[in-house]
């Protein structure tokens, strides 16, 4: 049967129930700027997102037999504060001026000081708030009421796809001081930084939470890695490609920051020497103009790059899908996650 892409109101489930908690989390100092600060994480967790890894948690329970209830809910919203934290660390590490459209949670924190040293308080401040959030997800992920040995599996779970994530954004940025990664190096950090964290472990933590079989958690390995690095990949062209109205990001972002994404990462292996040094004059170059970034989007198009991109993605959607038919999950679940397998791989924000 068709389903929509938050279906079944997944997404504005998840938003109240993280309403709900934040309510009850207010800041423990009677200060107006810690106030401030506590509202400003809040309104960045509450407004925009995807709501992508609550609704894989949920369908993962759903696919393991687990009917909907407020719990897992639960559960899915935790998953949302630890992204919320991680995405306020990742915009302070790229130096990001936009989240979603708006000013990054540091450089809201810096805007409301017009002083020395505003800058260096909006990134601590910055890291601060996101290990709040962080924090927090343990907390609500704790709350959730299922049977106490099915949540100690999930929470093994949770705990690995932290040490992953962390993992692979290590590894991300070490790629910028070394002397470019391979494709090879470049899919690495995508399976550890995206493809686990964000299709692979919400699935297996809803379907532990379920009680599901080590077949079926299999299962949602065998199809959250390769739909998690085709929703990657994607990333990456929008990253260079998008529209800012759509992607809420500059396009400028990751090339200036010198971003070693497979899609670069192609590009220099099939690159001319002409079309190599222009790469890396203006690849990671603070200065860069849209002048020179549509220069190098055309080098990223005439090496074969970009084409290259777009069909590991078709492939992995089709691994996807392959080990999707064979899994022995609710066939509901199963419907709604072929969707969104298409829609999370052939998206443009």
């Amino acid at each position: 049967m068709p389903v929509s892409f938050t279906q079944p109101d997944v997404g504005s489930r998840v938003e109240r129930r993280l309403t709900v908690f934040l309510e009850t989390w207010r800041a423990p100092v009677a200060d107006p700027d810690v106030e401030a600060a506590y509202q400003l994480l809040s309104d960045f967790i509450l407004n925009g997102g995807k709501r992508v890894r609550p609704q894989l948690c949920y369908w993962g329970w759903r696919g393991a037999g687990g009917e909907d209830c407020e719990e897992i809910i639960t559960a899915a919203a935790a998953l949302e504060l630890c992204h919320a934290g991680l995405l306020i660390h990742d915009d302070i590490m790229d130096g990001s001026e936009l989240r979603r459209g708006r000013s990054t949670v540091h450089r809201s924190l810096a805007g409301r000081y017009d002083r020395p040293g505003a800058q260096a308080f909006g990134q601590a401040g910055g890291i601060l708030l996101g290990t709040l959030s962080l924090a927090w997800s343990d907390t609500l992920l704790s709350s959730c009421q299922v049977d106490p040995h099915r949540l100690r599996a999930a929470h093994h779970l949770f705990d690995a796809m932290r040490t992953e994530v962390i993992s692979g954004q290590y590894l991300d940025i070490l790629a910028q001081l070394r002397s470019g990664a391979t494709v090879e190096e470049a899919l690495t950090v995508i399976r550890f930084k995206t493809a686990k964290y964000t299709v692979e472990r919400p699935l297996q933590i809803g379907g532990a939470l379920a009680g599901a079989s080590m077949g079926q958690l299999e299962s949602y390995s065998r199809f959250g890695l390769p739909l998690g690095e085709a929703f990657q990949l994607r990333d990456d062209v929008l990253g260079t490609f998008g529209a800012e109205s759509e992607t809420g990001k500059s396009a400028l972002d990751d090339l200036r920051e010198g971003k070693h994404t497979v899609l670069f990462a192609h590009a220099v292996r099939n690159a001319s020497p002409a079309q190599l040094r222009h790469l890396r004059t203006w690849h990671g170059n603070s200065g860069l103009t849209e002048e020179r970034a549509d220069e190098v989007r055309q080098i990223l198009r005439d090496t074969g790059a970009l084409a290259q991109v777009e069909h590991m993605i078709e492939e992995r959607v089709r691994e996807a899908v392959t080990a999707l038919a064979s899994a022995h999950i609710e066939p509901r679940a199963a419907n709604a996650l072929a969707i969104l397998a298409d829609r999370l791989a052939h998206r443009t924000r």
